[in-house]
């Protein structure tokens, strides 16, 4: 009666589960939509009216900054149009500075589109501080007694245009002698280096601090790119030694400021994008998050005051990272570039030490083969591979208890008003018999890390993004494209989310069937409708899940039919009917 009770417990469970999934899916493992082209896929905030860009009240410096000016919202194409401007071109990057407040306001990533579609336009990371999607990266300076430039500073360049292998350095310079400059210079791929001078021609000494700041107007709105508790997007950064996913915009909203006193560097993550400022190596300076105005987020550090005698001058040296989330090339900065931990700006999330290994070896596959859906099947065949002495040991289990089912029913039966009693004879028909209980669940323990790894490299690495496999997949990160409920994209509408069956789904539950009707029959007769039932159940579960995850399990379905098949040879005893 007991086992009834849990078998009927669990199908109940079952069923809140699948009834509840779609619920949870979409808080929790928010699955991407199709973007808006003529948007800012990096992000597409609501319109505003108030000018971005006015510092937020500087560490070093106690200054109020004024208010940010209200300005009309125009195009990004306006705006970039109408600006005077230095352009921006390395093989990762195309864009430009504005010269108006010396902002790097204006950055594409040209090896990434915004969508699967052959002639989609490409991601657009920045955008200026007069249009809805503003977002930009900006360095400066904060004194006492002297005019510094500010947001509005027309400066003067020397240089047509900044690229790898030709700098350009922007100059002005005030009415009481002091001269302030920037040279920027670029990588071929996301880090741009700004050093920032100021010289003292005049006859008092002049104290100054310098600052960098990332600055941007609202947050993202598409639900894929949206903070969830398994994907941190927003504000991040190495700070006060640790790495910081526990600030969010609403955090922001409501008036929290996060100051620190020290920065590896912080700013700005998206799923698959960062902006992000990088003090000089070793370098010790103050940093905040805040939200200087409604509806507008700034991450910024500044440097302590320090005194410029005449005839002197001071440079300090700030990184900007302005690119896509690529692991090795993550990983190559921190190398190369003292940048710590630069990327934990990935969100791996509790298994780390488990995805990233996941990720190198997908990685390192899909390079040898070219086929990221062939990758993850190989992949699959090779941790079945190292989970096969598990395996064994499973089905040696299982085969073991078949055998010993008749005594443990009768010892059930002897004992079933003295429930102590009847455990104890349990364990020791176990003890007797060498029978591990728990052998046949050790892999579907070990499959859960795994799995939740996998989902970790699939939503949130930029190599996986819109990489085909076969046929209809054209994008392995996103859901199975094909749903029945409208004829494969025939009606025009979208269905929700626990109804959008495709083939994956359908296969996943019939791999899934055949592998449960190879198990040996329960003879529980509430367990045998519960193992009917759970492989439809999963199929509903699973269909809005990356379609990368649903070839995983299908791959290891298959791969699981193949290795019971070989292990009801060797253990003939699994499938022969239990001794009376």
């Amino acid at each position: 009666m007991d086992d009834k009770r849990n078998w009927i417990t669990a199908i109940l469970l079952s069923a809140a589960i699948l009834l509840g999934w779609n619920f949870v899916a979409q808080k929790f493992f928010p699955t991407p939509t199709k973007p808006d082209v003529t948007k800012t896929v990096a992000g597409s905030p609501t319109a505003a009216t108030a000018t971005p860009g006015t510092p937020a009240t500087p560490p070093a410096t106690g200054a109020t900054p004024a208010a940010p000016a209200v300005q009309a919202i125009v195009p990004v194409e306006a705006a970039v149009a109408s600006a005077n401007r230095v352009p921006i071109e390395t093989p990762a990057l195309a864009g430009s500075i504005n010269l108006a407040g010396a902002r790097i306001d204006d950055v594409t990533l040209t090896k990434y589109r915004q969508t699967i579609k052959k002639n989609a336009p490409p991601v657009r990371l920045f955008a200026p501080g007069n249009t809805k999607a503003a977002y930009f990266a900006s360095v400066g300076w904060a004194a006492q007694g002297i005019e510094v430039p500010g947001p509005a500073t027309v400066w003067s360049a020397s240089g047509a245009k900044l690229t790898p292998t030709t700098p350009v350095t922007l100059s002005w310079s005030n009415t009481t002698g002091q001269t302030f400059r920037i040279e920027y210079s670029i990588d071929a791929n996301y880090l741009i280096t700004a050093k920032q001078t100021i010289a003292n021609s005049g006859a008092a000494p002049v104290s100054a601090s310098s600052f960098a700041l990332i600055d941007r107007l609202g947050k993202p709105t598409d639900p894929h790119e949206q903070d969830s508790w398994t994907i941190h997007v927003g504000p991040t950064g190495y700070l006060d030694g640790k790495s910081v996913f526990d600030v969010n915009y609403k955090d922001l909203d409501e008036g929290t400021a996060a100051k620190y006193d020290s920065a590896g560097w912080l700013g700005f993550t998206d799923k698959y994008w960062l902006a992000a400022v990088v003090p000089a190596k070793g370098e010790r300076v103050s940093a905040s998050i805040t939200s200087p105005a409604a509806n507008n987020y700034q991450t910024l550090f500044a440097r302590n005051f320090a005194e410029v005698a005449p005839g002197k001058q001071i440079t300090t040296t700030t990184r900007i990272f302005a690119g896509a989330k690529e692991v090795y090339t993550l990983q190559r900065y921190e190398k190369d570039q003292g940048i710590t931990r630069l990327s934990n700006a990935i969100d791996w999330g509790w298994f780390e030490f488990f995805a990233v290994p996941i990720f190198k070896l997908l990685d390192w596959l899909f390079r040898m083969v070219g086929n990221f859906g062939v990758a993850i099947m190989l992949l699959t065949l090779i941790i079945r591979g190292l989970m096969f002495p598990i395996a064994q040991r499973q089905f040696h289990s299982m085969a073991q208890m078949r055998l010993v089912q008749p005594k443990m029913k009768a010892l059930q039966e002897r004992y079933k008003d003295d429930k102590p009693r009847q455990q104890q004879e349990l364990m020791k028909l176990y003890k007797d018999e060498k029978i591990n209980p728990l052998a046949g669940c050790l892999p579907i323990v070990i499959q859960i890390p795994i799995f939740y790894a996998l989902y970790k490299v699939l939503m949130l690495t930029i190599e996986m993004r819109h990489q085909p496999f076969a046929l209809w997949i054209k994008d392995l990160s996103a859901p199975d494209p094909a749903h029945f409920l409208n004829l494969f994209g025939l009606l025009d509408f979208t269905p929700p989310s626990l109804l959008a069956l495709g083939p994956l789904a359908l296969i996943l539950g019939i791999t899934m069937f055949l592998q449960f009707r190879l198990n040996p029959q329960a003879t529980d007769p509430v367990q045998q409708q519960v193992f009917k039932i759970m492989p439809w159940m999963f199929m509903f579960i699973m269909a809005p899940f990356a379609a990368g995850l649903l070839l995983y399990w299908i791959t290891n379905n298959c791969l699981s039919i193949a290795q019971q098949q070989f292990m009801y040879r060797k253990f003939p005893a699994l499938k022969a009917a239990p001794a009376k």
